[in-house]
């Protein structure tokens, strides 16, 4: 397998054909059209021709609307999805068509008033709750609230802190005209009705102030506090009504949910259109685009340009582009999987190798060999089943459940060699019913073997290295860097071949050739003292290297002996009380909680040794992804008419 090899495209196309020429470019799936910005930079070009608009920014507005109305359905609906979307396959016709797209547009306006009704009644009942909270306290007052006082008396209503000594507030007013009722009391405040004569008022006022009095007033209100709260209840009591009537109209347009979703993988495919749009230069009559297309592809994209009467030429790219390059790689069913690994770390140079089929085999092994159990990898087969065929996952999800089924596959195998099954869960079923012993077939087991297992696991370490270095002095060979091969990776295939000689007690000769080839290759190859201070950089940066990387791989035997330990702690616990159905329970919740544990730290570790250890001796990451303006759906699968 290999990167896409790419071709770069000019297209010189009628401006009155461009809706048709786009719709049709989506519909192919193959083409990405380059951003203009290089071109408009220049005078020659910015002086003849300019973007061209689109209705993107609309489009976007009714992704929203649609999305709230999506949103607003499951939510007040109560519609449960679960954790995975299940797709329902559709018609390239009626995707495209504009049967639904009606119904879609109605429904979602429909919805999207009913929740601006929403949103306004629930701030209106927030308001209307907020004054019966402030009311709620006075209720006991039977007096209209819009009563100041008479000719000769004041009336104020006062609040002061719960604490509020209240004989001491009447002592302090019983040389004025005054006097201070309360209304009623929580912890935070009591709620006090003063009335004085109005000659004594502010002596009244000056007297409560060490207190902490403050005057209240309701505006606007007329009436008794419990006359004003009785017409709150009735307005509340509609308004709430009236939200269980917009909540009912939004609830009643369920049944157009899977319309809705339709209309919503339509809008993204709209969306990607006019940006792809955005990016043709125009001067009103003709439109000019450049752009990249997979060389494989090419006679249907050159087909679809002669049909709708394009200019265009094809080319390859040229050595200063190659930075520019998008990168797509071409994998089978067995590596494909692996590109999760390889967009989450960085896409491969457009010049350098797909790492997909050089890392497969690595990875889903090693995965296998740290999870090590029958019962895991059988669980990670039948979840990777179960949800592909159901749910038919794509992108990244679709990836990460293929890669588990493999990885299951690995899982247990390496669990029938060192006969795992749930860690030691049918040896203690057997002894618990029968009383008799009884264990797993096995090559090895991780408690028993350690010593062997972390001696392989660094073997397969060396392997995967030197793998990696071939894989660069081969790269170093087609662009002509031999000196370079020679030096670095060869010279080292020497030394690690002498060292293996000797260790057999065949000859050390290949050794001191090795040797010397590391100290003639700084002398070579370095200049000035250069010379002589790179023999002892590349001896100790190679040395330590290649012993850390290799080291690193013993984790490889420690996830293995770590799962299997925690397993059989859980399935020792369980047997504890000899009771079966308690050690079921027991042992089931601990092999549930290893196996998630180590579902994702053996992922992250096998990450770990690809990324560092192993792309780290031939990788050239940087690569662009390959974006074609293509329909991509969320919730549809288009099948072809």
């Amino acid at each position: 397998m290999a990167i896409v090899k790419m071709k770069k495209l000019r297209v010189i196309a009628m401006a009155d054909r461009r809706e048709e020429l786009l719709r049709e470019l989506l519909r192919l799936g193959c083409l990405e059209i380059s951003e203009p910005d290089e071109k408009l930079s220049d005078p020659a070009w910015s002086a003849l021709m300019q973007r061209e608009s689109s209705g993107l920014s609309a489009t976007k507005v009714e992704i929203g609307d649609v999305n709230t109305a999506l949103a607003a359905i499951k939510r007040y609906a109560q519609l449960k999805e679960g954790v995975f979307i299940k797709r329902h396959p559709i018609s390239e016709k009626e995707f495209l068509g504009s049967g639904a797209v009606e119904q879609a547009q109605t429904v979602s306006r429909e919805v999207g008033q009913q929740l601006q009704t929403l949103t306004r009644l629930q701030g209106e009942e927030s308001r209307l709750l907020s004054r019966q909270a402030g009311l709620e306290p006075w209720r006991a007052l039977d007096m209209p609230l819009e009563l100041q006082g008479s000719d000769h008396a004041v009336f104020r209503l006062m609040v002061c802190p719960g604490s509020t000594d209240m004989t001491a507030v009447q002592t302090a007013l019983a040389d004025t005209a005054a006097q201070m009722l309360e209304i009623s009391a929580d912890k935070q405040q009591r709620y006090c009705l003063l009335i004085c004569h109005k000659a004594e008022e502010e002596q009244a006022l000056e007297q409560l102030r060490p207190f902490g009095f403050s005057a209240t007033a309701f505006q606007g209100l007329i009436g008794t506090p419990e006359e004003n709260l009785r017409q709150l209840d009735g307005e509340i009591a509609e308004n709430r009504k009236q939200q269980e009537a917009a909540t009912a109209a939004i609830v009643s347009q369920a049944g157009a949910r899977d319309a809705l979703r339709v209309y919503a993988d339509r809008l993204a495919a709209e969306a990607a259109k006019d940006q792809n749009s955005e990016r043709l230069l125009t001067d009103g009559t003709i439109l000019f685009f450049e752009g990249w297309a997979p060389a494989e592809k090419l006679s249907r994209v050159g087909a679809l340009l002669d049909k709708l009467g394009c200019a265009w030429e094809a080319s390859d790219p040229a050595e200063d582009e190659i930075s520019k390059v998008p990168v797509q790689l071409k994998n089978n069913a067995l590596t494909r999987p692996l590109n999760m690994v390889t967009e989450m770390y960085s896409l491969p140079a457009y010049d350098n190798v797909d790492p997909n089929p050089l890392m497969a085999p690595f990875f889903i092994l090693f995965y296998g060999i740290m999870m090590a159990d029958m019962g895991y990898g059988l669980l990670m087969i039948l979840a990777s089943v179960l949800v592909t065929k159901k749910y038919h996952p794509k992108g990244t999800m679709g990836h990460l459940f293929s890669l588990m089924g493999l990885c299951g596959v690995s899982t247990f195998i390496m669990g029938a060699v060192t006969g795992g099954f749930f860690g030691d869960f049918l040896t203690q079923v057997v002894l618990l019913t029968t009383g008799k012993d009884f264990a797993l077939p096995a090559l090895f087991t991780p408690l028993n073997d350690t010593l062997m297992i972390l001696v392989g696991a660094m073997c397969l370490g060396f392997v995967q290295i030197v793998t990696g270095m071939v894989i660069s002095m081969v790269q170093k060979f087609k662009k002509g860097q031999v000196v370079d091969a020679v030096w670095e990776e060869i010279t080292w295939f020497v030394v690690f071949a002498g060292g293996g000689l000797l260790a057999l007690g065949v000859t050390p000769i290949v050794l001191y050739v090795g040797l010397a080839m590391v100290v003639l290759g700084p002398i070579v190859t370095g200049k000035g003292l250069g010379k002589i201070t790179g023999i002892f950089g590349s001896l100790y940066n190679h040395i330590t290297g290649y012993f850390g990387d290799i080291l690193s791989y013993s984790r490889l035997m420690a996830l293995m002996l770590a799962g299997s330990v925690i397993a059989q702690v859980f399935n020792t616990l369980g047997a504890i009380p000899g009771n079966i159905v308690v050690f079921i329970i027991i042992s089931m919740a601990g092999n549930a909680l290893n196996f998630a544990l180590n579902l994702l730290g053996c992922y992250v570790h096998d990450l770990r040794l690809q990324c560092l250890e192993y792309f780290g001796k031939f990788y050239e990451d940087g690569g662009k992804p390959f974006r074609p303006l293509a329909i991509n759906t969320k919730f549809v699968d288009i099948q072809n008419d």
